[in-house]
């Protein structure tokens, strides 16, 4: 039968995929618009089938974090090319998922992926741009006595969630500098918050590294445990976020921005944790 640009118009309004697919799927579905959105959804499939073994390093950080600050979503998803990753479907599709994961909460991404409809829309996009698309990873915090706030670097490939407690009744005053410090983590990369946290087997990497430094330089054997000692304590500086320089006045570290504020306000704000998704770090 002949196939009439209403139909084809019609069914680009119900499905969003190209004018060429939907004329060529209600041909081969003979007009029958609930089949042609099933070859359509099919085509989606070949296409993840097809492009399956595709690297897929580009894409979006997104965040969203509730009106009372008390609970924060960040989610990655990649697909293959940054054209992709700017276009409105690809866009729509994400903030649609990030949705999905701030109503629902579900436990991981296969968790997420069981939801019919986040599978469906993976498939469609999948079909409507002609790429391999991943929902790579997302984090959900919560707290209940603290305060959370989110940063997403211009372009959408970098992002941040941080946990914050013992908010008390000081939220809108710390807003900003609970920002400056979101920032400061998107800028500086920290291994972790505090010192206490950085993982013993990287301690012992670098010890083991500082005291070979030492040994070329000539040092006494005697001595170079405490050299080493030093240089670790340069080491937290760098990396752990509470002994960072804070990139706004490196005169003080992150840490005493907290002290003031807490001295302050009377309060005990601590930073309890951050997440922070560069995109593709995953994949590294």
């Amino acid at each position: 039968m002949a196939i009439t640009a209403a139909q084809v118009n019609e069914l680009r309004q119900k499905t969003g995929a190209g004018m060429m697919d939907c004329k060529k799927a209600l041909t081969e579905a003979d007009g029958n618009f609930e089949k042609a959105i099933e070859i359509l959804r099919k085509k989606g499939a070949a296409v993840a089938s097809k492009r399956a073994e595709k690297a897929t390093n580009e894409g979006v950080v997104l965040t969203k974090v509730s009106d009372d600050k008390e609970t924060g979503v960040i989610l990655e998803i990649n697909c293959e090319t940054d054209f992709v990753a700017k276009s409105q479907d690809f866009v729509q599709f994400a903030n649609e998922v990030l949705q999905t994961v701030y109503k629902n909460k579900p436990s991981n991404v296969t968790a997420l992926l069981e939801n019919d409809s986040v599978k469906n829309l993976l498939t469609d996009i999948m079909g409507k741009v002609g790429e391999k698309i991943e929902i790579s990873r997302f984090a959900i915090e919560n707290a209940p006595n603290g305060f959370i706030v989110d940063y997403v670097h211009l372009g959408s490939k970098l992002g941040v969630l941080v946990k914050y407690e013992n908010i008390g009744s000081g939220k809108d005053e710390f807003a900003e500098i609970g920002k400056d410090i979101a920032m400061q983590i998107a800028a500086m990369k920290p291994l972790c918050v505090y010192r206490e946290e950085v993982p013993k087997e990287i301690i012992d990497k670098e010890m083991d590294i500082y005291k070979e430094l030492a040994r070329k330089e000539g040092k006494p054997e005697q001595i170079l445990e405490k050299i080493a000692t030093g240089r670790l304590t340069k080491f937290y500086q760098e990396n752990c976020l509470f002994e960072q320089a804070f990139i706004k006045d490196n005169t003080k570290a992150v840490g005493d921005l907290l002290k003031e504020f807490n001295s302050k306000h009377g309060t005990q704000i601590k930073i309890s944790l951050f997440r922070r998704f560069h995109l593709g770090d995953e994949k590294k």
